[in-house]
């Protein structure tokens, strides 16, 4: 899913973990599967900040240089404002979007 685009609120926003947690039954369980989906987030934000950061990346240290590139400043603003990585995860997971599986469970199964 799109960071970009997810409905996530901006703000913390109190949640009832037994509700959340009717699908697995193990409240940490739950916050679990909301952490690691939250973690691969972080990691793709942040492979795109600096992607985008790269492009205006000057290597010459000119003091002129350093206060003059608003680009830079405009795209870790915009980063800044967006939802937290752990407030798009527990959206995802109340919206069902997120596959998970436990191989404990399922050894059980055979």
């Amino acid at each position: 899913m799109d960071y970009r685009k997810s409905n996530a609120p901006a703000n913390t926003v109190t949640r009832d973990m037994m509700k959340l947690s009717a699908d697995t039954g193990n409240v940490y369980e739950t916050t679990m599967i909301i952490s690691k989906r939250a973690n691969q987030i972080t990691v793709e934000m942040k492979q795109d900040l600096e992607k985008k950061l790269q492009e205006f990346a000057s290597y010459n240290d000119n003091l002129e240089e350093v206060f003059e590139n608003r680009e830079q400043i405009e795209i870790s603003r915009y980063y800044e404002k967006l939802p937290k990585p752990t407030l798009i995860a527990a959206q995802e997971y109340e919206d069902d979007k997120i596959y998970y599986k436990n191989p404990a469970k399922d050894k059980g199964a055979f």
